[in-house]
């Protein structure tokens, strides 16, 4: 014996199949919906579904017994279009017909690009008519141009992360990538301290309040630092439950409204170098398709942090270099100031001098570095030098200077071994040399001779005339400056005598002497 109630008996045909099980007069044109060959459902209370036509279960793979009870945004309008197809029913009127562009998954998982017509029964109630016109052939265009902005978007990521030596502008704009392609309200990166075991705030997007800027985490501690702990992405599409101990350290934070989270690790060479966070403000479920572009950015993100401190680390290795360098000079001065006692503090106040003299003639700061190790080197060349002739107190014999004099070239034969001098040789080799031509150890006359040796030379002479001499004592200022302004244009260049009194001049008025 037949039971009535099996709908998949012999004899029932489709049409009858779909017929509703309670019919009423208002109802009646249900069943003529079946034959009709676009997709149709009929909402009632709360909008779920009590109506389901052949052509929607053919498009969409529910039969009518799956669908009906069912509200549309758990069945076929997922994350945002679910969000888009409750506002947009909110907004219509009795009476009224809205058209919407819905994103709709069908029961195996594939999603299709539906132009959906609602229509609001003008009967007083909350029934709704839906018909679907299937605009799939249009949504394989969509992914295209969506995969092609992704891709633009992990160039303009790549171009930053080359291009760019600022931590800070690289992280801004793989944020601004973020929310662009994956539809987020909010994102932040936070950063692992080196050789720490902790997480801090690095930057962020779409925030409200500063709530999440002062973040500093211990690794394993709430949602980001266990997804740190744990290397792997953690999802939380409803972060209500997580809140109370995983944000108790923010009380700002239940401002931004939140409604889910999702998180990954930055990973670089297998080291955690940080966490992303992705924050939505509606409900929000990922696909697999959101979730691995989203880990795509944390590698990113991953390599832009590793080349940041690579970089602060070469930065921070290059000025541990230049200052051991500098050392070693400074130590080299004292040595020579040791055996020449009568010239002590001779040096550094040359240099001093010379930096000064620099600025005048707007030389850039990387000239500025080799001057002054050329100016601490001036002398190096004494080293050469016997004791009884350096230390003569009385007057050289022409024997004796011609000893003397070769101290430039000895310089050289020093240091021009050493790469990282090779730039700061002028000093040493030239500041013997005269504006008209006279000096040595090259007899180089005007323009021939360094800038750097020309303006050392005005400082130097300054210098040893106002500082006492076993042969003599101390002119006096005034002197020391006429005797330099009378030999403008014979030893001195004339434009740095010019900036040499301007200088002086300024210093006069501070007090200096």
């Amino acid at each position: 014996m037949n039971d009535p109630t099996d709908s998949t008996q012999p004899g029932l045909s489709p049409q009858e199949h779909h017929q509703p099980s309670s019919p009423n007069k208002k109802r009646e044109f249900l069943l003529p919906l079946n034959a009709m060959p676009v997709g149709c459902m009929v909402l009632g209370r709360e909008y779920r579904i009590e109506y389901w036509n052949l052509a929607a279960e053919q498009a969409l793979g529910y039969s009518l017994e799956e669908a009906t009870g069912k509200h549309p945004s758990e069945l076929i309008f997922l994350n945002e279009s679910g969000r888009l197809f409750n506002e947009a029913l909110e907004k219509m009127g009795q009476g009224q017909v809205l058209t919407q562009m819905l994103e709709s998954t069908a029961r195996d998982g594939t999603r299709k690009l539906i132009k959906w017509h609602f229509a609001r029964w003008n009967d007083g109630t909350t029934t709704t008519v839906a018909v679907m016109e299937n605009e799939s052939h249009r949504h394989a265009d969509i992914i295209n141009q969506r995969q092609r902005e992704r891709l633009n978007s992990l160039r303009i990521i790549d171009t930053a992360i080359t291009g760019s030596m600022d931590f800070q502008t690289t992280l801004n704009v793989i944020l601004q990538q973020m929310m662009a392609q994956l539809q987020m309200d909010a994102a932040v990166i936070l950063v692992r301290e080196p050789f720490m075991s902790s997480l801090r705030y690095a930057s962020g997007r779409g925030l409200r309040t500063n709530a999440l800027q002062y973040t500093n985490l211990r690794i394993g501690e709430g949602l980001a630092g266990k997804a740190a702990l744990s290397k792997k992405a953690f999802e939380a599409p409803d972060l209500q439950p997580y809140l109370q101990y995983s944000f108790e350290r923010s009380p700002l934070f239940a401002r931004e409204g939140f409604q889910s989270y999702y998180c990954v690790p930055l990973i670089a060479r297998g080291e955690v170098t940080g966490v992303m966070e992705s924050f939505h403000r509606t409900r929000f479920e990922a696909d697999a398709e959101w979730l691995e572009y989203f880990e795509t950015l944390g590698g990113q993100a991953a390599i832009a942090i590793e080349n940041t401190m690579l970089f602060k680390g070469l930065q921070q290795s290059n000025l541990d270099l230049t200052m051991a360098y500098d050392s070693t000079l400074e130590g080299w001065s004292k040595a020579l100031d040791m055996r020449d006692k009568d010239t002590e503090g001779h040096t550094l106040r040359v240099t001093e001098m010379t930096e000064r003299l620099a600025r005048e003639f707007q030389i850039k700061e990387a000239e500025l570095v080799h001057m002054r190790r050329g100016a601490m080197l001036h002398d190096i060349g004494k080293m050469g030098i016997p004791d009884s002739i350096l230390l003569k107190e009385g007057p050289l014999s022409n024997e004796e200077w011609k000893i003397m004099k070769r101290h430039p070239e000895m310089a050289i034969d020093m240091l021009s071994s050493i790469a990282y001098l090779r730039l700061a040789l002028d000093i040493p080799y030239s500041h013997h040399e005269k504006w008209d031509g006279t000096g040595y150890p090259r007899g180089l006359k005007g323009d021939q001779i360094p800038i750097a040796a020309r303006i050392f030379a005005v400082a130097d002479v300054f210098d040893a005339l106002t500082s006492d001499r076993p042969y003599r004592r101390a002119w006096s200022i005034e002197d020391a400056l006429s005797h330099i302004q009378s030999e403008t244009g014979r030893h001195f260049d004339p434009a740095v005598v010019n900036a040499f009194m301007r200088v002086i001049g300024r210093l006069a008025k501070l007090g200096w002497e």
